[in-house]
Parts: C-alpha cells; structure tokens; sequence
C-alpha cells in the first residue's frame, strides 16, 4: 500500500460553533465546548483510508509545556469505542478519499488554546500534519462539567446573553443601568486567554497553572485578581473612588465590558483607568461568560466594608447630625461582586452553586487583591473557615453598624437603631428585565432562629439594639422626585407610640456623600428644633435641599447622605436615622424607526432634555449594543445644550444578530455625566 497522504481537511467552525453554541463568537477559529463531540472532515489524495492497513492517531496539546502527567497533552487513536474520560476520535463516515472524525474531549479537560496534529501511519511508516487549531470551553450543558447547569433558560441568560441589568442607587431608591457584556464579540475570546496567560500564577510555574486550568475554582480566583491592578499584575482596571477622573473615563461613563478589555489590549495591558465595583464585576462577569462559567452581576445594599473583622462598623457624629471622626470602616451605599455557578468538589458536600467572586480590590487573600470563590450557602450559613474568604463577604451582609454621638460635654451615647446592612441583594431575572431579590440565599430572615445560630457560630454578637415599638421612632422621609436640577425636600417623620404626650429635639443634616461611604460637603443643615408630641401622634419636620447649594458639591455618584437626630427629653434617648438619596438625572428617550430585521438598516431616534438651569457643554452620546453596533457609535453635539432644550439625532444601525437585542445609551457633558438608557429591540431573522 502506498503512504497514506492527507491533502486537505476541514474543521467545520460554523457547524461545530452552532452545536457548541459558539458560533456568536464570530471568529474564524474552532471553538468547542469540553465533554461534546465535534466533526472534523480529513480529505486523502490517490487513495482513501484502509481499516486494518492505515492507523490513525491524533496529538492535542495546550500550554507552552504540554504533558500527559499534566492533563495538557493528549494522544489517542481512532477507535470503535471511545472511552469517556479521555480524549476520542471516532469514525464517522467514508465517503472515496473523504473521511468524517468525531473528536471529543473529557469532560475535565483543560480549556485553553489547543493544536492537534494527525499522524497517519501504513506499515509502521507514517506523516505528521498540523491540522489546525481550536479553543476548549467549559461546558455547563454536559451534566459531568463541575459548570453543569440544568435549566436552559438560565444557561441563556448566565452563559449565552450578551447583554444585562445591574442594579445601582440605594435601598430606598432601586434602579438599573444597562450592560453590554458581549462576551463573543471579536477579540474578546483571545483577551480573556491572554488574561490567563499572563497572570502571576502562569508566569511563575506555567506547567502548573495550565493543568489547574480544568477548575473553575481555580479560573475564577486568576480572574478575580486580574480584574484589578492592585498587585501590579497587569491587571485589566484601575479603581478610583475620589471623584478625580479627568486622566482617564470616569466609572460611571462605561455601558459595556467590550470598550474596556479592548482598550486593555491595545495598550499592552495597561490598567483602563477607572473602575468601581460594578465595573470590576460586570468585566469579570464577561471573562467568566466567555470561558464557559455561568455568571451574574449581584448588588448588594447597604454593603458594610469591615477592615477590622470585629462585624461592627462604629460611626461617630456630633449633635448636629455631622461626622466626628473618619472611620476605615465603611458602609457603601451598594456594591457588587460575581457568582459564577460551579461544583466544589475540594469542599464537603453542599457548597456546590453559586460562588461569590468579588475583583473590586478591597483586601488581600492569600497575599493577592482577589475574593472568592465562596460558596453563598456557606456565607448564610456562617461557615467561617471555609475557602475562600467568607469572614469578608460574611461581614459585608451581616455586620452591625453602631452610631455613637458625641455630646457637647465629649460623653458617647450609642443611639438606638436597628442594623440595615445587606439589604435587598438583587440581580437581573432570568430572561426578564426586572429584578430577583436573593437575600434570602445569603442570610436566615430577621430575628429567626436560625440566624441566630448562625450568629452564634460566626461569634457574631448583634449589637445593634432594634427600636423599641413602645417610645418614639424617627425615619426619614423624601418628597416625590428627587431630580437632579430641582430643589426638593426631606423630611424628619417622628412617631410618638406611647400613651403620653414626649418633647424631644430634632435636628437634620445633608452631606454630599460618594458611593463608597465617604462624606463630602454640607448641603442642608436645619436649626434644632424643639416639638412635643401628642400621644399616637406624628410629626414631620422638613428641610430643603436646594439646587444651588448641591449642585457644586455633589459628586458623580450623585448621593446626597441625610442623618436626623432626636434626643428624647424624658429618657435621655438619642436616635439616630439615616438615608442615601439619589439624585435623579434626566431620562434618555429612544425610539426604533422601521421594522427591526437581520442585516437590514434599522434607524434610532434617541433624545435628551437638560434639566439644568445652566447649559451643558462638550455633550457627546455613546450607543452601543452587541448585535446592533459594530463597536461604539459616538455622536457629538456641536453647541452647548440651553437649560431646558432637548438634544434629538438619528443613526443608523445594521442588526447582525436576530432575536433580544439592547441598545444602551450613555451621556456625557460637564454638568450632568453617566446618564443611562436602553431599549429592547427584537430583531426578525434575516428570510432564507
């Protein structure tokens, strides 16, 4: 027999791509999904391929130093009964010179970047061809995958959409901002390897970090350190939390992940200045997506940053209402972080799930700024020493906060409040736009018994002391529309739930304040005032927050941070209320012209009124949506926009994608930054 002589073959991209659900990600690579069969076509010249005369064998390796005793090489001949745990190649069909192999992975295979080579051998003589290479993903559709999720619709939305909510504002005040993930536009694939490749693990023992590379564990703690730069890793963003933005794009600017990882890549892996949580989050979240590992964005309220682990969080304030000392503790009014979905076979039994990964550098574990992946059942059920980092993310949901106020004479009173921290942990629903409350994944219900045995076994003693129902009570009460431009007004809502008439003293102060907890200027202050009280009764006591005084000191964050005081005269009480109110900016509008089809010009109308008194300058519009947009479409106003004028342009789009699209907006200029808005567009498939 003569040699056997491979001429041309073919790896199928489209074809594989669409049953490895890859095909959205465009690239002219093979892209498969780990533990899934995938077709390739061998074409021979001058004769075909001979049971019993040829053999054939193929070589696949990963990593730059690919062995069999790691895991990242591979040999294995075509046979008739492949084996599960290892790689296979089996024949499909003959047709003349052309053969059909299906090729298949374990199901813990290493993902990464593979070559494969066919050898082909007759009468022990043989050749070696290159064919070709391709990416392994992990597969959370093949129940052997430690990804393995069950239901389809949740694979859509945590593995498959391009596009999501997250949930910013206050607990009071919920809201959402528009992201585009896309984690299969092009070059996002080769980014998020290279993110591996260069990670400090990788460079110290490649051989190692490559065979770990079949974990998601182990995947998710490298990419929630690379997120942040904090270890002079090359990581991807530079957090910044002081207002001061002019450098670089202010967080609050940023609608996707794509400009981000892009930007990251093109200067040699600079950290993209600036991030804040959810921009650490939403960027993991499309690393995590695009590997394979279901994710979600989740926004947790009132979120406490205990740097002293003690689970409380002192504040200091004066009978004014105003901040006394600075604490390192502190109470950001939302954060975010990731779960991803995995198994956690290293753990006992019941921590497989959702995993919390948090890349928003906050402290060191193990040496390096990274958090997780902790399990969420572990976080609710206090299980402090399990990996990773519980105590951290234990405190952030739990920990008490106690206000000491300091009177004039330098005696600290602790005021009477009952602890609001982890309130309202929220993320998009599956496959709707609207919100999922999953606190109750994270903690036992209030007061219950079995929080309280979590307590006991975090050593968490609560010390808040809950308002008594007997006595007075104070919350803080705000005017419809907050918005930004307009004065409004808060109010101080006293109860008087005793049978006596009480006298106490009120007092209310206003800060600017930044998301993560610190306080800026004073922007409304009232003068004590004395009420009494009927009994039953309740009284308000108001104070005006005027534009004119906000304006100049309210940062991009847009929070304005209310405390009232009241000392109760007959007890000697002091109680202490507090609320973050978010300024509202203006709505963006956006209206689809014509009817939405695949690669057919589809037209949007997006529109704008300043809301100020005072006219914006430099308004630029950035309009991005995967599937919509090839990139960013910038538009930028040529005149500044008068007080009360509306800014309306058109643009054209060309739909690549068929199905639910989001078209996000954002808003730029110097008075009014990080404005929001989005449109679901449902995009008809092009007609065969």
């Amino acid at each position: 027999f003569a040699d056997l002589v491979l001429e041309t073959w073919d790896l199928h991209c489209d074809r594989n791509g669409r049953e490895h659900r890859t095909a959205d990600m465009g690239c002219k690579q093979l892209v498969v999904r780990r533990g899934q069969p995938f077709a390739i076509t061998l074409r021979f010249s001058g004769r075909g391929y001979e049971e019993g005369v040829d053999k054939l064998s193929f070589n696949v390796e990963t990593g730059p130093c690919p062995s069999e005793t790691s895991g990242t090489s591979s040999h294995f001949v075509m046979t008739d009964c492949p084996e599960e745990s290892c790689w296979s190649a089996v024949m499909q069909q003959q047709d003349g010179e052309s053969l059909s192999v299906s090729l298949c992975s374990p199901p813990n295979a290493r993902v990464g970047r593979y070559s494969m080579t066919l050898e082909a051998c007759t009468d022990y003589q043989g050749s070696s061809y290159q064919i070709g290479d391709f990416v392994l993903l992990f597969n959370p559709w093949h129940p052997e995958d430690t990804v393995f999720m069950r239901d389809e619709n949740e694979r859509r939305e945590y593995v498959l959409s391009q596009h999501g909510l997250i949930y910013q504002g206050t607990c009071d005040y919920i809201f959402s901002i528009p992201w585009n993930f896309g984690q299969f536009e092009d070059d996002i694939l080769a980014i998020c390897l290279n993110m591996l490749d260069i990670n400090p693990k990788h460079l110290r023992d490649q051989n190692r970090d490559c065979s770990r590379r079949n974990d998601p564990v182990y995947i998710g703690r490298v990419v929630s350190a690379m997120v942040n730069c904090n270890d002079e890793d090359r990581g991807v963003l530079f957090g910044r939390w002081d207002n001061r933005y002019d450098d670089g794009m202010s967080p609050m600017s940023w609608i996707g992940s794509v400009d981000i990882l892009k930007r990251w890549k093109k200067f040699g892996c600079q950290p993209v200045k600036y991030g804040q949580c959810w921009v650490f989050a939403a960027v993991a979240c499309t690393v995590m997506r695009c590997l394979g590992i279901p994710s979600r964005v989740v926004t947790n309220y009132n979120s406490a940053h205990d740097t002293n682990a003690n689970l409380t969080i002192d504040r200091y304030i004066n009978e004014k209402g105003e901040q006394e000392r600075q604490s390192w503790d502190k109470i950001w009014n939302f954060h975010c972080w990731v779960e991803s979905w995995m198994a956690r076979p290293d753990l006992a039994a019941g921590y497989d799930g959702w995993q919390v990964l948090d890349p928003t550098p906050q402290e060191k574990s193990e040496g390096v700024y990274c958090c997780g992946p902790a399990p969420v059942k572990a976080i609710k059920e206090g299980d402090m020493l399990l990996k990773y980092d519980i105590p951290f993310i234990f405190a952030e949901v739990n920990a008490d906060v106690v206000y000491w106020v300091v009177q004039g004479d330098g005696m600290q009173k602790q005021s009477i409040r009952s602890s609001d921290v982890g309130k309202y942990i929220s993320t998009k629903s599956v496959g709707r736009d609207t919100r999922e409350d999953i606190t109750h994944n994270y903690k036992y219900p209030e007061g219950s018994e079995e929080e309280r045995a979590v307590f006991e076994k975090a050593e968490h003693q609560k010390k808040s002391v809950g308002e008594e129902d007997e006595g007075l009570h104070l919350r803080i009460k705000v005017s419809e529309g907050a918005n930004k431009g307009s004065d409004f007004d808060v109010f101080a809502v006293v109860n008087n739930n005793t049978d006596e008439e009480r006298v106490c003293r009120v007092t209310l102060c206003a800060r600017a304040t930044s998301h993560n907890g610190t306080l800026g200027p004073q922007c409304g202050l009232t003068d004590p005032v004395d009420i009494d009280i009927e009994p039953r009764a309740e009284k308000r006591v108001p104070l005006r927050i005027l534009y004119e005084e906000y304006r100049d000191k309210l940062t991009q964050d847009n929070l304005i941070k209310v405390v009232a005081l009241l000392k109760d005269h007959q007890t000697g009480d002091i109680i202490v209320a507090v609320r973050d109110i978010y300024v509202e900016n203006p709505p963006i509008k956006i209206r689809i012209l014509g009817e939405p089809m695949q690669n057919r010009k589809l037209v949007a109308e997006i529109s704008l009124v300043n809301p100020l008194a005072v006219p914006l300058n430099g308004c630029v519009f950035v309009v991005e949506g995967t599937g919509l947009t090839e990139g960013q479409l910038v538009k930028e106003l040529e005149e500044p926009l008068e007080p009360q004028a509306e800014a309306k342009f058109r643009m054209d789009l060309m739909p690549r994608l068929s199905g639910l699209q989001k078209l996000m907006v954002d808003f730029e200029s110097d008075q009014l930054t990080g404005v929001k808005g989005y449109r679901n567009v449902i995009i008809a498939p092009q007609p065969m």
